[in-house]
């Protein structure tokens, strides 16, 4: 018997809708990660793309526990003397709630090549309606999952 590595052809993506009210952020960014890298496939190889889409919505309904919403921070640097800049996660669930859960998704995927080319498969939208209707995606919970 051997094993069966599959090729890039042989790949069916299906495009899946996550509603994010009041779930909690690690929780979903935690199951959003694995449908990405389609760990729950039987086919599942390391190397390899083989995970489906998420489109996620209401991203500005997710729920930080404890006292994560202040003291959680997140930092860029521009590369210039002083150019670091820090926000904290409840200006960024203000101004940025899709930014928030792309965040905490990318820190759960490889970091490199493949890291960033499942990330591309990751859609977050602030309200409830996206523009991937011709898809059909099929709405999931994380509790199916």
């Amino acid at each position: 018997m051997k094993t069966y590595f599959p090729k890039s052809g042989d790949v069916a993506r299906d495009w899946y809708v996550v509603n994010a009210e009041g779930e909690a952020l690690g929780r979903l960014a935690a199951r959003v990660a694995s449908i990405l890298r389609g760990k729950e496939k039987p086919t599942f190889t390391p190397y390899m793309d083989v995970g489906d889409f998420i489109i996620v919505v209401n991203a500005e309904k997710v729920k930080l526990t404890g006292k994560k919403l202040i003291q959680k921070t997140y930092s860029k640097h521009s590369g210039y003397p002083g150019g670091l800049r820090v926000v904290n996660a409840k200006t960024l669930l203000e101004k940025k709630p899709e930014e928030l859960i792309v965040y905490a998704v990318k820190g759960m995927l490889p970091k490199n090549n493949l890291g960033r080319q499942l990330l591309k498969k990751l859609k977050v939208y602030k309200g409830s309606e996206h523009p991937h209707k011709a898809q059909m995606p099929k709405e999931i919970t994380l509790k199916e999952v």
